[in-house]
């Protein structure tokens, strides 16, 4: 058993980017890494590099005719009709240098994470989370599924049932899909209702382990709070999980230019702290997150919860201030900056009313996992 936390993650995401112009070109994961390490947060000793997992780790969910594409695609050997076949290279899966290695990484990290946590405990790879992913095509800029492999690799070692949170905006359509008929498998999404890749709805006919809260813009951290805790956590506790997956894509925050929910950084390192008490083993991966400066501070509260820091302190250190203030980052939002992107690792709190419309989303889940 894991004695203390790990975290799992590589320098390829320094280096690598998916295009000038793609959202995702933004630094995420060394930047959040960075900044861990300037608050003096860097597990020195629990640090572990993510390896590259290999077409036959790949197989175990993706098909091999589609590993062989995304291998040709980073060698520029990919046709026309072939990039339509598998949607790489269309549709914001753009083709860029590392267009295998750097997913096969994630990937590699999550299963790696699903064995390291086997006998209990807990492991952060931030870089995790690309949920979009389908068996034998690329979709919304993620390539390989890395959730489900890690998934995957807990289910052939015995580990059951497990649980999937995804908190992103968008709903997690391809865990769902790569799970739905698996009853050793409870998948949970919070999203915004209507918006990519516009599935999750409230009512559905594929049973009890497939439930999704779809949110209308605006939701905020009561919100949040009240589906949590009436929702989420009893029919987590309920299912007395062997193993949580908790994909924290943050798009949902008010910061973040990619959705129209108002959700500030309080409410991640909440959730994951309650949903870390209900099971013996935790995987706790990233996900989307298109402003770098409020996807760095999120993911390093993050980080703070899962290794039982205070991630609270009003006013960040010097090393700190430098790791955000030299970001580049070229976005109307970047213009004129709030100044506690900079001083402050912790948001103030978006609070209000709960509506009705999120009152009735939580009766209709309720109900039917009943």
């Amino acid at each position: 058993m894991l004695q203390y936390p790990h975290l799992i993650s590589s320098e390829i995401y320094r280096a690598s980017r998916y295009g000038a112009k793609h959202p995702l070109s933004i630094p995420r994961v060394s930047l959040a890494v960075d900044l861990i390490k300037a608050m003096g947060w860097f597990p020195e000793d629990r640090f572990v590099e993510g390896p590259i997992a290999t077409p036959e780790q790949l197989h175990r969910f993706h098909d091999p005719d589609y590993v062989a594409a995304l291998l040709r695609a980073e060698e520029g050997n990919l046709t026309e009709a072939e990039k339509d076949r598998w949607n790489i290279g269309r549709n914001g899966n753009p083709i860029y240098p590392e267009v295998f290695h750097r997913p096969a990484t994630a990937a590699g990290s999550s299963i790696l994470a699903a064995q390291m946590v086997r006998d209990g405990g807990t492991v952060h790879s931030p870089a995790g989370g690309t949920h979009h992913g389908r068996r034998d095509r690329a979709s919304g800029f993620c390539f390989l599924n890395d959730p489900v492999l890690g998934i995957l690799t807990l289910l052939d070692a015995g580990i059951a049932p497990v649980v999937y949170v995804d908190l992103d905006a968008h709903h997690g359509d391809g865990v769902e899909i790569a799970f739905q008929h698996d009853p050793r498998v409870t998948t949970l999404s919070i999203h915004e209702a209507g918006r990519w890749p516009r599935t999750g709805g409230l009512h559905h006919d594929l049973g009890p382990t497939v439930i999704n809260f779809p949110v209308e813009p605006g939701f905020q951290d009561d919100e949040f709070y009240y589906i949590l805790e009436t929702a989420i956590l009893p029919i987590v506790q309920n299912v007395e999980p062997a193993a949580i997956v908790i994909q924290c894509g943050v798009d949902g925050l008010a910061d973040d230019p990619m959705s129209k929910l108002s959700l500030s950084n309080n409410v991640y390192p909440v959730a994951v702290s309650a949903l870390m008490r209900l099971a013996p083993r935790h995987i706790v991966l990233g996900g989307g997150g298109y402003n770098p400066f409020a996807v760095a501070r999120a993911w390093t509260l993050i980080w703070a919860a899962i290794d039982g820091r205070d991630g609270t302190e009003m006013e960040l250190p010097q090393a700190a201030r430098n790791v955000l203030k030299g970001v580049h980052w070229r976005h109307s939002l970047a213009k004129s900056p709030p100044a506690r992107w900079f001083d402050q690792l912790i948001d103030p709190p978006n609070t209000g009313s709960i509506r009705d419309s999120i009152r009735e989303t939580v009766r209709a889940v309720l109900n039917a996992t009943g």
